[in-house]
């Protein structure tokens, strides 16, 4: 009786907002954005259990559609993508359509490959130990202008532009408006440092919520610049002398409605447990990388002094850092920021794995290293290494290495879907590992 009462209100907010589709969302392991749309009209037959999709979607690769063997996956077998209806959003730049987010679940359970399931479970892992987590992508892209030969940046301005901020004032308005209709708190925007690069952040909420909302900023973002005649690229490196795109996420640790971050006597203001959680991070992230920043365009951006996160270290508004403490003017810090991510990451798969590591730092008591207060990449090899100070992996064949043998995120992952995200990956770097870097933006830069 319950779910019919649901179904009947759900469908009559939509009839007043005269939505024609709902569309019901997934991410697979390449961080392709999925979609089956169900029109209004039979809505009933799918509210409670949603569309069936192949299980090989988790296996398919970002080059083209068709499953890799070593997933274990292939063109038999069926889950249900059962929509989440509590983000249930009207679409403003799609008139008539709205959307919903969707869990994989196999007969009446959450699916063992759903990526949306993986994030719900590290964040039960962290409320077992009594924390929670609020999180924040903040995503950096490009408006280009496609033509037949080649991709042009929309404009040729740099850093914090005001004459940017003009020229596309209108589209990043729209931006804006369609987010925040969506329940999306907009904080900051301003143009990058690339041509044609802009920056838009959104306010932090919980982890579930900030992975969903990342799901809904990149396709905000890509429709509302395609009705202004541009497009939008979130791919990691676009051209080889401009800038590349980060996707840092923020990250907080709460307890009973506390941010446990902030300690007036710790190093750097910050509690032992938040010290904890950015060791465990430092410790994984050579493996953490092959989840944060998974395609072989990653590693083009991920240099030194080019304010990615090159290097395992962190320190006070050291943007050279992997991990970044923003200072507080009014305070000792809130958040911390892990900077080698980008928005080839599937986001759940990303904040989920960034959770996991940090949560085992704190149950096995590591010791961040001291703080780095200057740019590693003006530090001697021999200053580095008595530091403690490491590059981090230089391409993403690294870091599937790395994460092959770490069992903490294996288990975290789960063997199933660990079995099926590293076959796509696998795939990826052995059919690109040789492309140059046109290439790679011919075929990636609309998949992201």
């Amino acid at each position: 009786m319950a779910g019919n009462i649901k179904f009947k209100k759900v469908k009559k907010n939509l009839e007043q907002a005269d939505i024609k589709f709902v569309r019901i969302l997934w991410c697979d392991n390449a961080n392709i954005i999925r979609g089956k749309a169900v029109h209004l009209n039979l809505l009933c037959e799918y509210f409670n259990h949603g569309v069936g999709i192949s299980t090989g979607q988790q296996g398919l690769p970002v080059m083209y559609d068709t499953v890799i063997p070593e997933t274990g996956l292939s063109p038999v077998g069926e889950v249900r993508l059962v929509p989440d209806w509590s983000t249930l959003k009207l679409l403003p730049h799609a008139p008539g359509h709205a959307r919903v987010m969707g869990n994989m679940i196999l007969a009446g359970e959450p699916w063992a490959m759903c990526p949306r399931n993986f994030l719900i479970r590290s964040i039960a892992t962290a409320k077992a130990q009594g924390l929670s987590v609020k999180a924040a992508f903040e995503n950096e892209f490009y408006l280009l202008r496609p033509t037949n030969k080649e991709l042009e940046p929309a404009d040729e301005t740099v850093f914090a532009s005001a004459q940017a901020m003009d020229l596309h004032r209108e589209v990043i308005d729209e931006i804006a408006d369609s987010l925040i209709a969506q329940g999306i708190p907009v904080e900051q925007y301003y143009p990058e440092s690339g041509p044609g690069q802009q920056e838009i952040s959104m306010r932090y909420t919980d982890a579930l919520a900030a992975a969903d909302r990342q799901i809904a900023f990149r396709e905000t973002v890509k429709a509302i610049a395609h009705q202004h005649d541009l497009a939008a690229s979130f791919l990691p490196k676009i051209f080889p002398d401009a800038a590349g795109s980060g996707c840092h996420i923020h990250l907080s640790l709460w307890q009973n409605g506390q941010n446990l971050l902030p300690d007036k006597q710790g190093v750097c203001g910050l509690s032992l447990i938040t010290r904890k959680f950015i060791a465990g991070i430092l410790h994984h992230l050579p493996s953490l990388m092959a989840l944060t920043t998974p395609s072989v365009n990653s590693y083009r951006r991920l240099l030194p002094h080019c304010w990615s996160g090159a290097y395992r270290c962190w320190g006070l508004d050291n943007r050279e850092a992997a991990v970044r403490i923003p200072s507080n003017p009014t305070g000792c810090p809130t958040h911390l920021e892990l900077k080698t991510v980008d928005a080839s990451a599937n986001p759940y798969l990303a904040l989920g794995s960034a959770i996991a590591a940090g949560l085992d730092g704190v149950n096995r008591s590591l010791e961040a290293p001291n703080p780095v207060t200057v740019d590693p990449g003006n530090l001697s090899a021999e200053e580095l290494s008595s530091q403690g100070i490491e590059r981090l992996p230089s391409n993403l064949g690294e870091a599937i290495a790395h994460l092959q043998e770490n069992d903490v995120l294996l288990q975290a992952l789960n063997s199933e879907l660990s079995q099926a995200f590293l076959a796509v990956r696998q795939a990826e770097w052995s059919a690109m590992k040789d492309w140059e870097l046109e290439q790679e933006v011919k075929t990636l830069w609309a998949r992201y």
